[in-house]
């Protein structure tokens, strides 16, 4: 495979221009958004997003890869804690504040997208979910029949109501083990 050239310096800011277009539209509109108003919102002809993102998985990629690396580095903190539920409850938090606001990343989350970068770091993420539950459940605070699947679920179901954090606290008192 031929080894691929660095960007011009235009063409490099085009594309970093795009990928910040691309965040703010799916993030508002999903990941359906038309990628004509992604291109005017960069700034750039259609084509010049077609010749940096090929398809729109790719720029789906470029737009959210970064936040699933955040969303491992909050992983990595929620598994520090010292109390298992508090790290549990921290990471569960956090997942709901950004898919609360960010339509197109809860799209992310939620769904298979045919994307080897996007779904590498999604098994990388439910790997920490894994053991942060693990981890509550062999310190007696996480109940017993609780599964990994169950959190990302409610992660899922929870941030696309309005009052989220409302039910967020009912959701965590009915998963704390008694």
């Amino acid at each position: 495979m031929p080894e691929e050239r660095p960007l011009r310096r235009d063409a490099q800011r085009n594309r970093e221009l795009l990928v910040v277009a691309a965040r703010e539209i799916f993030g508002t509109k999903g990941l359906d958004a038309p990628l004509e108003e992604i291109a005017r919102r960069a700034g750039v002809a259609i084509g010049t997003l077609y010749n940096r993102f090929p398809t729109r998985v790719d720029l789906v990629e470029a737009a959210f890869l970064p936040q699933l690396d955040q969303v491992a580095q909050t992983g990595a903190q929620a598994l520090a804690f010292e109390d298992p539920w508090e790290g549990l409850v921290f990471f569960v938090e956090s997942g709901c504040a950004r898919q609360a606001t960010d339509q197109g990343f809860a799209e992310v989350c939620a769904g298979r997208i045919d994307a080897p970068a996007l779904e590498a770091a999604k098994t990388a993420i439910w790997d920490t979910v894994s053991e942060l539950v693990a981890r509550a459940q062999d310190a007696a605070r996480l109940r017993q029949d609780f599964k990994p699947e169950d959190l990302l679920q409610a992660i899922a179901a929870t941030s696309s109501i309005p009052e989220w954090r409302r039910h967020l606290s009912f959701f965590l008192d009915g998963i704390r083990a008694k």
